[in-house]
């Protein structure tokens, strides 16, 4: 249930699901659900600030040794926090160490603000997703634990079957579209009490199911631009977000964007 005064400031924690991938502008960043809610809460606060310290490709160890400190510096209103997923997508992933870190960053961040946000991830359809799923449950099980010990709200986009929908996730299988974006954030949005806008949870129409050989055309793009480069990435030791900096590394006032 929201209070009665307005959330002032917003710091955004995670990788690329937060970062905003793979919600693209026209001029090639992305922008994503975390951009999304802080627009909106701007167009209601004047003054609005909001940080985005999310960077792609970053697992849980990362996120807690890069971003946890910093944003809970920054005493905002409201911080969420998204992580692990990435964890659980590598051949080897010892889950003991990612609630531990889990736990670590949530017990740092939810004294530091007013209300701390935790999100059961979507997952998408699909043979991949099938072969991780067992650790994906875990992980949001022990989610939900983080957030009854330490007061935080839990966003469950994981138990949404629109968010399946293969037609809200891009052509990576990894990363929603703007449409699935847009309709995190509302769920964000409703979570921290504030009015509905429209239902994020309704589901799309029936689709038309493309043909056999149209299939097979979008495996082999999806294979060749994106699976093959994630495994080379997973054998090398590299991530896709090296060297890469945080979108929004202060936490400032937020302009509206025009529509």
């Amino acid at each position: 249930m929201q209070m009665n005064a307005p959330y002032t400031s917003l710091v955004a924690v995670g990788d690329s699901f937060t970062e905003g991938m793979s919600d693209a502008l026209p001029d090639g960043t992305y922008r994503g659900w975390a951009d999304l809610l802080a627009a909106r809460l701007a167009a209601r606060t004047p003054g609005f600030r909001y940080a985005n310290l999310a960077v792609r490709g970053k697992l849980i160890g990362q996120i807690v040794d890069e971003q946890v400190d910093t944003a809970a510096a920054m005493g905002a209103d409201v911080i969420t926090l998204v992580g692990g997923l990435n964890d659980t997508l590598r051949p080897k992933c010892d889950m003991g160490r990612v609630r531990g870190l889990l736990e670590d960053a949530a017990g740092r961040l939810a004294p530091s603000c007013r209300q701390l946000v935790l999100m059961r991830s979507p997952g998408r359809n699909g043979p991949v997703m099938e072969r991780f799923r067992p650790r994906m449950e875990e992980l949001f099980s022990f989610v939900d634990e983080l957030a009854a010990r330490h007061g935080a709200l839990v966003v469950d986009l994981y138990g949404a079957p629109v968010l399946a929908d293969q037609r809200l996730w891009h052509v990576d299988r990894l990363h929603l579209t703007a449409e699935g974006h847009r309709r995190v954030a509302e769920a964000v949005w409703q979570t921290l009490g504030l009015e509905a806008e429209h239902d994020w949870r309704a589901m799309l129409p029936p689709a038309v199911r493309p043909g056999w050989a149209a299939r097979r055309a979008g495996d082999l793009r999806f294979a060749r631009e994106h699976l093959v480069p994630w495994i080379g990435r997973r054998l090398t030791g590299r991530s896709s977000g090296d060297g890469r900096p945080p979108k929004r590394p202060e936490l400032l006032p937020y302009e509206v964007p025009a529509s």
